[in-house]
């Protein structure tokens, strides 16, 4: 067996899950991502993956491996650097391990993340939410009833998909000061205030669904935890049927992660502060809102509306009234 072989299993059971205690969606990031590697070197040197030592993996074929992904894969530049920053963490933690490789190290580790492009944030009106839930209740069956329920609360809280699918009955509080708990990305607990809108759905929902409080709150037909794909389907059925009354949804490319923007942007639109807002959403910093503000075309007018028409005389202001003009004198 080469060095690689030992050091990617100590990198990620010994660094990733027991030191660095990192999530089951970074480990299975990461793993994805070196999996992919070690077939692309297959495929180039004729190895198996377990015969390829570090040396095979050096930034010659690093930075062809992520050609391949933008090029036949089809990957974006940000999917492209996601798989990049795994492939860094990697070589960072074998640095220590296989010093003799250290000149190859370095300069895969030199490889520079590609720039990307940043567009305006994708979401939902009222009105559009609005028609979505209302094609999910029109259905009349056990599986639209939960669907409406779900997408009311990924709309009103704009919480995560992982954090949708994850919940658990004991999560949701509808008695007095209603809440749903959860702990989101980066192991932050946040609890989100539900409205009464919501609170009707959840109540009748609930009462429907009769679960122990440590089954899931949108349960599959045989009782599991639904999967972040069996989401992005039931949005995109309801979006089509939803399009008929509402035709602006034809216009929109809509994920599970749309009505979390929504969420964001009801709140600006409302006045919130930035920072009660990241808080809301389980941001690391406020600086995550910045997108949403960029997104409210009506902050940008009221700024519009500031400014001084063009051709108006420049002037100093006079007083009305002879009091005033005395005490603007002073």
């Amino acid at each position: 067996m080469t060095r690689l072989a030992p050091i990617m299993q100590g990198f990620f059971t010994g660094h990733l899950i027991t030191q660095r205690h990192a999530s089951p969606h970074t480990v299975a990031s990461y793993r994805d991502t070196l999996t992919l590697l070690l077939g692309y070197a297959h495929q180039r040197s004729g190895k198996l993956p377990a015969q390829l030592d570090l040396g095979d993996l050096d930034a010659v074929l690093i930075g062809a491996f992520l050609t391949h992904l933008e090029t036949e894969r089809g990957n974006s530049a940000a999917t492209r650097n996601a798989r990049l920053t795994a492939i860094r963490a990697l070589f960072r933690y074998a640095s220590l391990r296989a010093p003799e490789h250290a000149a190859l190290i370095a300069r895969v580790l030199a490889i520079p993340a590609k720039r990307t492009s940043t567009t305006i944030v994708c979401f939902l009106t009222q009105d559009e939410t609005d028609a979505l839930i209302a094609a999910a209740a029109a259905a009349g069956t056990w599986h639209g009833r939960r669907d409406q329920a779900l997408l009311a609360l990924a709309a009103q809280t704009g919480l995560r998909v992982s954090e949708l699918t994850g919940l658990r009955v004991s999560d949701i509080h509808l008695d007095s000061g209603p809440h749903v708990y959860c702990r989101g990305k980066g192991r932050r607990d946040r609890c989100t205030p539900l409205t009464p809108p919501t609170v009707r759905t959840l109540t009748s929902w609930l009462a429907e669904r009769r679960g122990h409080p440590d089954d899931p709150v949108f349960p599959t037909q045989a009782g599991n935890q639904m999967s972040r794909d069996a989401v992005a389907r039931l949005l995109g059925k309801y979006t089509s049927l939803a399009s008929a009354s509402c035709p602006s949804l034809n216009d929109k490319a809509i994920s599970p992660h749309t009505l979390r923007h929504g969420a964001a942007m009801a709140l600006v639109a409302a006045g919130v502060d930035p920072t009660v807002i990241a808080l809301w959403m389980g941001h690391a910093s406020p600086l995550s809102t910045r997108p949403y503000l960029h997104a409210d075309m009506k902050l940008k007018q009221q700024a519009a509306d500031r400014l001084t028409p063009p051709g108006t005389p420049p002037g100093r202001y006079h007083a009305p009234d002879e009091l005033l003009a005395f005490l603007a004198d002073l």
